[in-house]
């Protein structure tokens, strides 16, 4: 079947979109139409959470159910016009190259990156400057997986204890799901030392998991997870990024990454409750605002704990 294409215009930008009637999630019937739809819909909201940050896409052509893959480098075919970050690759691999990340900062790239079907954005900690120059750090991030059968219902019980926690260090913290099985804490940080937050971000899981051996740990070994909340620190290495806030998810369903209100953690009392699509999320937003907006509003040093 020949590829279908239609000319839009996206702001300033003419952008070509293709096989829009292509079921990206076969189990609602969720089309790279309605994909577009949902991140121009969602599009003010999402975008403070992208800007200047070097993002990573995780592409679906065939749909959820066909292979994917990770995409950094987007120099062979990104339009003029995308904003790209020229940073090294990442060091883990060994290799030294400079590679071209995207930094959507707009409606259009924002709609280009979903014509790719890049379901799913991830974003750093840090920020790059309008030269392209690494910035410290500004968030700090808590991923909380919990191993089966643990659920996100223990999630946010683990949530809460370490909401308590960072409140101690005057921290404060901004819950969402990840879209998939568990969830995020993010805070606003500054500090002038990179290492400063994955060290303090290690020992409160390490704190956590001394108070409560049987419910948490913070140790990486999937062996150790069985029934327990994984308080995974390292989300705060530079190296590595997070689902941003509000981006869809591979799932069966169109999920979100779902900022939420503490009073859901607290009343979550099966799975299901902490499930939103891309529908639910976009009446959400209509009814609460975004949840994050007062996340950069006052960030807190980073306290050194010993």
């Amino acid at each position: 079947m020949p590829e279908s294409k239609v000319l839009v215009q996206v702001d300033e930008r003419r952008l070509t979109l293709t096989n829009l009637e292509k079921v990206l999630y076969p189990s609602n019937q969720f089309t790279k139409r309605d994909v577009i739809s949902y991140y121009t819909r969602i599009a003010p909201i999402i975008l403070p959470y992208l800007a200047d940050r070097a993002t990573t896409f995780v592409r679906f052509p065939n749909g959820v159910e066909g292979k994917s893959f990770f995409e950094k480098d987007v120099s062979r075919h990104a339009p003029s016009w995308v904003r790209t970050a020229r940073l090294p690759a990442d060091s883990r691999r060994g290799s030294g190259d400079l590679i071209d990340y995207p930094v959507i900062d707009g409606l259009p790239a924002l709609v280009w990156a979903a014509n790719l079907a890049a379901l799913e954005l991830h974003v750093p900690q840090w920020t790059v400057g309008p030269r392209g120059a690494k910035h410290s750090p500004d968030l700090l991030v808590f991923d909380l997986d919990p191993g089966a059968p643990a659920t996100i219902v223990e999630c946010c019980q683990v949530a809460l204890k370490l909401r308590d926690l960072l409140a101690e260090d005057d921290l404060v913290a901004f819950p969402k799901t990840s879209g998939s099985k568990g969830m995020q804490l993010y805070c606003a940080v500054r500090t002038t030392r990179d290492e400063q937050i994955s060290d303090y971000a290690k020992s409160l899981a390490e704190t956590l998991s001394s108070r409560h051996p049987r419910e948490i740990v913070a140790k990486m070994a999937k062996a150790l997870r069985s029934g327990k909340v994984f308080v995974d620190w390292s989300q705060n290495n530079p190296h590595k990024t997070t689902i941003a806030p509000y981006s869809l998810r591979a799932r069966e369903l169109p999920t979100v990454s779902t900022p939420l209100t503490w009073d859901e953690v607290e009343s979550c009392g099966k799975p299901y409750d902490l499930v939103f699509t891309a529908e639910d999320v976009l009446d959400r937003v209509d009814d609460l605002g975004d949840l994050f907006a007062g996340l950069a509003s006052n960030p807190a040093k980073v306290p050194k704990r010993s």
